[in-house]
């Protein structure tokens, strides 16, 4: 084995991990209960180590460079590495137990949290996952959850956010729909295809005029408030519907109807609220969450 490869400082790569997570020196800082200058100083260390420049540095914020891209996948698997062993460890992998409840879309739960868990079991088989499909922030809020997975960033003061993923969302519909109906050419052979509403059948309209796309009611003939149940409904050749790519991508009778729809971006927000960012077990579940989105 090698061992000049890794001739660094493990807390010069925390320093660099901590300020491409959090987006700035100062906010890295903080987060690791370090001063500024400190921090400063060990991440230039790690740069002058590897003989790589690691961030743009601006006078608020800073961005990876190009090479920093590169490494931090390789320090985040470090820091996960380095989180296992203090488990194994200490034993915490035992004694961090009980209850996280987790509340998310229905979609997210089917298609994401069941690799999460696999991954939740293998570090701390005593923690007791309970799920629950919601779309509203009222269930952190009035503490029905305890980490909450949106598309949405929330806006109340007591809620800690971060934005683990940013995917895209655009028009699918089955194979044997759109051989039924004639694959559109342009926009106006989109309008008069049927949809599938999201919650009622018109509170996809206004999203989709943003895009050049103008329907009325009389283009929904179904809508459902489960992203499951909509998913079904497309595949069932009823219509077309707005869905995110991650989770049809899945499903080969499923197409996208017209390549040339701008798709919406979708961000995935983790959120909990300020008081359980201590709890040993949230804190841990939220790790892990956090982690899964980043391999993606």
């Amino acid at each position: 084995m090698n061992w000049d490869a890794a001739d660094f400082d493990w807390n010069q790569a925390r320093a660099f991990l901590a300020t491409a997570e959090e987006g700035s020196l100062s906010a890295a800082a903080r987060a690791l209960g370090v001063t500024q200058p400190t921090l400063s100083r060990q991440v230039s260390a790690l740069e002058e180590k590897l003989g790589i420049t690691l961030f743009e540095r601006g006078p608020r914020m800073t961005s990876l460079t190009s090479a920093g891209l590169e490494v931090l996948d390789h320090v985040r698997a470090m820091h996960e590495a380095a989180a296992r062993l203090s488990l194994s460890a200490s034993g915490q992998s035992q004694a961090v137990a009980g209850l996280v409840r987790i509340a998310t879309t229905d979609t997210l739960a089917c298609y994401h949290l069941p690799d999460m868990l696999i991954s939740l079991r293998e570090t701390a088989p005593d923690i007791e996952i309970e799920i629950r499909t919601s779309n509203k922030l009222q269930d952190l809020i009035q503490r029905e959850a305890d980490i909450a997975i949106r598309h949405a960033r929330p806006k109340e003061p007591d809620l800690i956010a971060k934005k683990v993923r940013t995917t895209s969302a655009t028009l699918y519909a089955s194979t044997e729909y759109l051989d039924r109906v004639g694959r559109p050419q342009d926009v106006e052979d989109l309008q008069k295809l049927k949809f599938i509403g999201v919650d009622t059948s018109d509170t996809l309209i206004p999203h989709l005029k943003q895009n050049g796309l103008a329907l009325t009611t009389s283009n929904f003939a179904v809508s459902a408030d489960s992203g499951l149940a909509a998913i079904e409904l497309a595949r069932k050749g009823l219509g077309v519907g707005l869905f995110i790519a991650d989770e049809v991508s899945q499903f080969p009778d499923l197409e996208i109807v017209w390549p040339e729809f701008q798709p919406f971006p979708v961000p995935i927000w983790l959120v909990t609220h300020r008081e359980l960012h201590t709890s040993k077990r949230i804190r841990l579940m939220f790790d892990l969450i956090s982690d899964y989105y980043g391999r993606k």
